[in-house]
């Protein structure tokens, strides 16, 4: 009896070749898996991009906003500056002027009313601009808060 080499071999031809395609298909799956996982991470960095991108432009709206308002608001107040010196308006005090011990007629055809010192002046306009300043930061600031940080 003759043995016959060809079928065995067969067999050990296709053993290797199904090994082959066992080891491919494994590389193939775990090349799937990490084409997935690195688009899954790029479509998360491009929310991420997209998200930072719509805030900051919401923030530039903001600051856009709350500056104009502040620029608004200290050309108002230079505006009332230039009209008090120039005495289309005038500033009101309800102020009281202490007794000096002399004393004075009831009626006095000269007398001016109380006013404040050139320095008191120009601080009420500083004070003003900066109470106008902190007001339109805070509220600003308080518009960031409730529209970007609390989302």
């Amino acid at each position: 009896m003759k043995f016959d080499w060809k079928p065995v071999l067969l067999l050990v031809v296709m053993a290797v070749l199904g090994a082959l395609a066992f080891w491919y298909h494994g590389k193939a799956a775990d090349e799937q898996h990490r084409a997935d996982t690195a688009e899954h991470n790029l479509n998360l960095a491009n929310d991420t991009i997209n998200d930072m991108q719509r805030r900051q432009r919401d923030v530039a709206a903001l600051d856009a906003k709350y500056t104009k308002d502040l620029a608004d608001a200290q050309e108002t107040i230079d505006q009332l500056e230039r009209d008090v010196a120039a005495g289309r308006k005038r500033l009101r005090l309800n102020a009281t002027c202490p007794a000096n011990g002399t004393a004075s007629t009831t009626s006095v055809d000269d007398g001016t009313g109380p006013r404040l010192t050139d320095t008191a002046e120009r601080d009420y306009y500083t004070l003003r601009k900066r109470i106008e300043t902190v007001t339109k930061q805070l509220t600003g600031l308080q518009a960031y808060v409730r529209e970007q940080r609390l989302k």
